[in-house]
């Protein structure tokens, strides 16, 4: 049997105290999965304004951190996760995190990101050190906590922790964490630090960078982004790194928490339903529908669940609209995100009515909702590192339409000839981001839905598919114990 360990897991956001999306959903499920094989996980998270007063906990002690050339004081305060009881250690700071937005308001960050996220990250080490609790490796998830393996080499919070192995996961490499020069010192570390061996990059700060030549082992969240950003298209300007790092760099899927996303007893859904027993999707489409205020028919019902970013396709998706739209379908989109995009979706809604609504906002239980009543989900993302949503689409039974990018490709099997005769098929891919590819693609979802044989299989295949987090957690696992068996 093998010797369980003890992970640090340090993250920006945590579903369901603080989550804009994938990573917070990531961080509420991976420790938990770890936790139920037996390890000793606890996550570091800053105290945000949001985690609302019953899940902070007590105060324990005073962590430090160095940002501007001076030692800034916080409070560790000690909480366990609502739904696991996971030992949850928050950084409160009022300053820095007692404020309306985690990041920013209306899709921009705050002027001081950097000085933020660089006390966050020493200061969790600070504090976890006064615990008494030493991790045997520190897993740091994407730019907020990527300088945690800087830190520790330059001897924060102890000369001891030198060698502490660290994994560093790539989320999303577009967001790096990259300032101007000046603003190097707000990290806290010496002068020395400011190279190409560090955290420079191009005469700029840039923490995922140091992260990337840094850590130990890296990984991202499918095993095709894992291979796509080792090229200029999906780079970022760090694929010759990331080349560097190959033989360190792993691509581990996410995975979908079956214990809060499945339709057979979701409380968020008008009635339960099975890939055995399908009648309850009718009802679930029928309450949709009167949420969005549609009239109750037979037409296609589309839904898109997304931050509302180019990323994500959505400025394709809204110059394919007016074409989908003469179509007979319906379609509900929920995001927050770039205010243009949310002002195109919203003028869109209002001039068909009965065919679109659009719900500008970040709204859990009703992506549930959506999940269980749609006929078909659209994720039409330049790229993506490994997506939820068509996974949710896929336990749901929302035939998802989906770019061949990323995650995507990994986990959504094209509606082939062979794939339907093998039963495989699970949904519709397509190539080019461009507004006629996701015409195309709805086109061919019309046929599928006419073809009601047909959409029941791919649904059924969809639902039957197993992207739980044990299978993912066991390849931490193993990249875990790599990291620490590394020279």
């Amino acid at each position: 049997m093998t010797t369980p360990l003890k992970i640090l897991y340090m993250t920006a956001e945590l579903a369901p105290l603080v989550s804009t999306g994938g990573l917070g959903e990531v961080a509420r499920a991976l420790p938990r999965a770890l936790q139920a094989q037996g390890h000793d996980v606890r996550i570091a998270l800053p105290c945000y304004r949001r985690v609302r007063p019953p899940y902070r906990g007590h105060q324990f002690c005073v962590c430090t951190g160095f940002v501007g050339g001076r030692a800034v004081h916080g409070a560790l305060r000690i909480a366990r996760t609502p739904d696991s009881g996971i030992p949850l250690y928050l950084v409160e700071h009022n300053g820095y995190f007692d404020r309306e937005h985690p990041y920013g308001p209306g899709g921009y960050e705050y002027d001081d990101a950097l000085e933020r996220f660089a006390f966050f990250t020493q200061a969790a080490l600070h504090g976890m050190l006064q615990t008494g609790w030493a991790p045997d490796i520190i897993h740091c998830n994407d730019w907020h906590t990527a300088l945690a393996p800087a830190y520790l080499k330059a001897g924060w919070p102890t000369a001891d922790w030198r060698s502490l192995p660290t994994l560093f996961t790539i989320h999303n490499l577009a967001y790096q964490g990259d300032y101007p020069e000046e603003r190097f010192e707000q990290t806290g570390l010496s002068a020395q630090w400011f190279t190409p061996e560090g955290l420079g990059l191009r005469g700029r700060v840039n923490t995922m960078s140091a992260a990337l030549r840094l850590a130990t082992k890296l990984n991202t969240v499918s095993p095709r982004y894992a291979r796509e950003i080792q090229t200029p298209q999906f780079g970022c300007g760090l694929e010759t790194m990331l080349k560097t790092r190959a033989k360190d760099l792993a691509g581990i899927l996410n995975g979908v928490d079956y214990t809060l996303w499945n339709p057979s007893f979701d409380h968020c859904i008008a009635r339960p339903y099975t890939a055995e027993d399908l009648a309850g999707k009718a009802a679930c489409k029928e309450a949709l529908q009167h949420m969005a205020g549609f009239q109750k028919r037979k037409a296609p019902l589309f839904i898109m669940v997304s931050r509302l970013e180019e990323q994500k396709g959505v400025d394709l998706l809204i110059r394919a609209l007016d074409s989908m739209l003469r179509q007979d379908i319906q379609l509900v989109v929920l995001g927050r995100g770039n205010g243009d995009l949310a002002e195109a979706c919203a003028k869109t809604a209002s001039l068909y009515p009965q065919k679109m609504c659009f719900f500008d906002r970040y709204d859990p239980a009703l992506s549930h909702a959506m999940y269980a009543g749609a006929d078909f989900m659209l994720m039409p993302s330049r790229f993506e590192p490994c997506g939820l949503g068509q996974l949710y689409a896929l336990a749901y039974g929302a035939v998802p339409i989906v770019r061949r990018t990323g995650g995507l490709a990994d986990t959504v099997r094209h509606l082939t000839t062979a794939n339907l005769a093998r039963g495989r098929a699970t949904g519709i891919v397509f190539g080019p981001a461009n507004p006629t590819a996701i015409i195309r693609a709805v086109t061919r979802a019309l046929a599928v839905y006419e073809d009601r044989p047909m959409l029941h299989d791919v649904r059924v295949a969809g639902m039957k598919e197993d992207f739980s987090w044990e299978r993912s957690a066991r390849a931490y696992e193993r990249l875990y114990r790599k990291a620490i068996g590394s020279p």
